[in-house]
């Protein structure tokens, strides 16, 4: 019988792992779909690349930092309970991967290649997991300190904090230090519209991380014993409460219906375990109308370029969702308790000071050392063919 069950949770969490690893993809489409067609391509090795160099920042030193376990020992230590550590290293992998699939959102159509592939080993190796063993791993007691002061320690469930939030606010340092694309704005500050490229893969891309994000939820719980129908079911209303609300404050913009689902599942995360649907559907919402404001601000008032909205998506609606899961969860409004506004506030607070501190340190060096940004020329020609000498429709390119 504990052979069969250990079994079960290989299987279990291996298929959490592939449905996240799944979500990559959707990472690439959104922003192929959202940028110019000159840097479609770019998109797409950037979430592959990325990805990989993540896996090995991570398998050597990131999973090490966060949990102290490390992989170089004979294939017969590592393959023990079914090679349960294995894939339950391969599943939190992909979340760690998500952070610099994240930033490539913010910081698409004018970054070096070579610079973001530096900055992500840095980020996947030591700032993320420097966060994520306080968060899930207990480090340095802050966990104990927290449930000490406010009678709980800081909650959550399936990253709100520990990969959306982090990535965002990391993403708004190098947003910051790379400045706006060329013509984005005029010398009066006007802003110049730059429409995406193609609404269609936009919208495979947010639908693929919809799905996905079921994995990345509901197998967070990491054995069969421990899964809850809870939490799927407080993804759904999120997710629907994110799309409804960006639907009516967005005026029917595309791209702001298919980043609210996105919106509200960022945000559920933290509390999906805890929360009652109600409160996961008034998360949803609240997160919705958070991205499509916050969005809209960035943009037009406060001049940063984040071409993906990736701060005000991950960033603000992961700091939201930390928050949230503190007020949602308390059994007096429904939820099943054990969390605390208190410690919420405190480790999300602690979360975003990491993540700023991080996000300008690395790119800062890598803007003082090597530099991050493409030349006029290159971005005027577009990273596709700066970059990696093609386009993604060649044919249209070429003369007869």
């Amino acid at each position: 019988m504990e052979a069969t069950q250990t079994g079960g949770d290989v299987l279990f969490i291996l298929l959490g792992a592939i449905m996240v690893l799944a979500m990559h993809a959707g990472f690439a489409f959104l922003e192929l779909g959202t940028v110019r067609g000159k840097n479609q391509v770019n998109a797409l090795v950037k979430i592959m690349v990325d990805f990989s160099i993540s896996t090995i920042a991570y398998f050597f030193i990131g999973y090490s930092v966060a949990y102290g376990v490390g992989f170089l020992h004979g294939a017969e230590t590592l393959a023990v309970k079914n090679g349960y550590e294995l894939v339950k290293f391969f599943f939190l992998l992909t979340f760690a991967a998500a952070i610099p699939a994240i930033v490539s959102g913010g910081i698409a159509e004018r970054a070096k290649f070579n610079p973001q592939l530096g900055a992500t080993f840095l980020l996947v190796g030591l700032v993320y997991p420097f966060y994520e063993g306080i968060a899930w791993n207990n480090h340095y007691g802050i966990q104990d300190w927290l449930k000490a002061t406010f009678g709980a320690n800081f909650h959550d469930f399936a990253g709100s904090v520990v990969v959306h939030a982090m990535g965002g606010w990391i993403a708004l340092g190098a947003i910051i230090l790379l400045g706006a694309r060329r013509g984005r704005y005029s010398k009066e500050g006007r802003l110049h519209a730059f429409p995406p490229s193609s609404i269609p893969f936009l919208a495979l891309g947010a639908w693929i991380l919809t799905v996905g994000w079921f994995g990345f939820n509901v197998m967070s719980a990491q054995t069969l014993q421990a899964v809850s129908g809870l939490v799927a079911l407080n993804s759904l209303m999120a997710l629907v409460g994110g799309t409804l609300a960006a639907l009516v404050v967005g005026k029917n913009d595309p791209g702001f219906v298919h980043n609210g689902p996105l919106a509200g599942l960022v945000a559920v995360c933290a509390g999906s375990d805890v929360m009652h649907p109600l409160g996961a559907l008034v998360t949803g919402a609240v997160a919705g109308a958070l991205f499509v404001w916050a969005f809209t601000l960035t943009q037009n008032r406060w001049k940063i370029d984040d071409v993906l909205g990736v701060w005000p998506l991950h960033g603000l609606c992961g700091t939201w969702g930390g928050i949230a899961a503190g007020i949602f969860g308390m059994k007096a409004l429904g939820g099943m308790g054990g969390v605390s506004l208190g410690s919420q506030v405190a480790g999300t607070t602690l979360g975003v000071v990491i993540a700023v501190a991080g996000g300008f340190a690395v790119y800062g060096l890598l803007k003082w050392a090597v530099g991050i940004r493409l030349d006029a020329e290159g971005e005027f020609e577009g990273a596709d063919l700066t970059i990696h000498k093609i386009t993604a429709t060649p044919e249209t390119n070429t003369e007869d």
